[in-house]
């Protein structure tokens, strides 16, 4: 069996969240996550369902351990929910550091009822696009190389095929886009390590950044990433996925040529065959 590749050091990506509840800005810093958890609130309320057996898998219990009810797991290599016992999981703000981000999917899927409901949000691909780009002009300038700076994220695309890909039905993949000020770039970093997100990769130097590298970084930034006012602008996008875990109740889709009706004769437009080869 092939073994997933080791993206995240979970030995310090637990020691950056503990020493990030210790920091006075972590309330703070958090703010995405408050959002976040805004919006599942949102999106349970339109669905037409009362929960009796919740589950979350999160990082940050302090934030998303409010769901009345709610079985709360952590969200290391192997969930810890019971197979079938839950009509909802939700997957808060985590899955972005999963080595083996099916693997969690998968583990979600089997921990719901049949008809349960998944629900999980996350980073996507274009959050701190600046910071990625900044730091990696920097390093190449200041050292003549690169190295791995801040998490690699996925796709919108990608995340919703990961979806299908885990056995969900009805999967559906959106995206909600954040532009967050800072007065500075330390401002920047400093929240990021108060939210316990600071580069944990497994793959990361194991050495403190050159001082020179961060310097010119700061400049890079304030030069292409400033606002009229002075400030220093951040993308964030969260990307939220929604599946079901497959019921028979549920829609299903045709078998090819079981349609009773043309495409054409619903168009309105004449029906042209295509060539023959030759």
């Amino acid at each position: 069996m092939t073994q997933p590749m080791i993206l995240t050091d979970r030995s310090a990506l637990t020691r950056h969240r503990a020493r990030a509840r210790r920091l006075p800005g972590h309330d703070g810093a958090l703010f995405l996550h408050r959002l976040a958890l805004s919006d599942l609130q949102e999106r349970l309320s339109e669905v037409n369902r009362r929960f009796t057996a919740p589950a979350v898998v999160t990082g940050s219990p302090e934030i998303f351990g409010d769901f009345p009810g709610a079985a709360i797991s952590d969200d290391g290599d192997m969930i810890a929910l019971e197979p079938g016992a839950h009509d909802l999981v939700v997957h808060a703000m985590s899955l972005h550091w999963a080595n083996d981000p099916v693997g969690q999917l998968v583990q979600c899927r089997r921990a719901l009822k049949p008809d349960g409901l998944f629900l999980a949000v996350l980073p996507g691909g274009r959050s701190l696009q600046e910071l990625r780009a900044c730091l990696a002009e920097a390093e190449a300038a200041v050292t003549g190389g690169l190295s791995p700076r801040v998490l690699p994220m996925g796709e919108i695309r990608d995340l919703g095929a990961l979806m299908q890909r885990a056995g969900f039905a009805l999967p559906v993949a959106d995206s909600l886009l954040q532009t967050v000020e800072y007065r500075d770039f330390s401002a920047l970093l400093s929240d990021l390590r108060a939210a316990g997100e600071s580069n944990a990769l497994a793959a990361r130097l194991r050495h403190f950044t050159r001082r020179a590298v961060l310097t010119e970084a700061a400049r890079i930034y304030r030069s292409s990433y400033s606002t009229p006012e002075g400030r220093l602008r951040a993308t964030v996008e969260l990307v939220f996925l929604t599946g079901w875990a497959p019921h028979e109740s549920q829609q299903q889709p045709l078998r090819p040529g079981s349609a009773k009706a043309r495409l054409a004769d619903a168009l309105g437009v004449p029906e042209k065959p295509l060539p023959k080869d030759g």
